[in-house]
């Protein structure tokens, strides 16, 4: 496993990271649009300065299986592919803990705010979701819908 002190800020002077909903759309054959922003996504962050949650991985294949089961096998390469090319950063017990808290105190759902949790740990600054509000900012992680946002944002953005 990588470790997320590899990362650093990019230009941008931002740290990426990803909800499992873009690594979702990135290989659904039927998400047109956002499956081809999710795609843009992946070739524009630099896995210096992004990196990716076990916890999504996890739900992936999870979510996969549930709703898509025929794309399982593209999934699994698909993880390993995401394995090979950003750091990957697990929960702690520390996450828990404040995850709970989010959950009681911000109405966030507990698996999201075990995912905020972790990227706050991580000194993530960005988390590219579409299921938080859009420009929310909790602790230190900005929720941003990058289907919402134009390619030379995105560009800005991960550069």
């Amino acid at each position: 496993m990588a470790s997320h002190l590899l990362v650093t800020k990019s230009m941008s002077g931002e740290r990426i990271s990803f909800d499992t909903n873009v690594f979702f759309y990135s290989i659904d054959p039927d998400a047109e649009t956002k499956g081809e922003m999710a795609l843009n996504i992946f070739e524009l962050a630099d896995p210096r300065r992004s990196f990716v949650t076990l916890q999504c991985l996890g739900e992936l294949c999870f979510s996969v299986a549930k709703k898509r089961p025929a794309l399982l096998d593209r999934a699994y390469r698909t993880v390993s592919d995401i394995q090979a090319f950003f750091p990957v950063v697990a929960a702690e017990n520390v996450d828990l803990t404040r995850a709970i808290q989010a959950n009681q105190q911000h109405t966030l759902s507990f698996w999201d705010a075990m995912l905020w949790a972790t990227c706050d740990r991580s000194a993530c600054t960005i988390l590219l979701t579409e299921d938080f509000q859009d420009g929310r900012t909790l602790g230190g992680v900005t929720f941003r819908n990058p289907f919402t946002m134009s390619v030379p944002e995105l560009e800005a953005l991960l550069s």
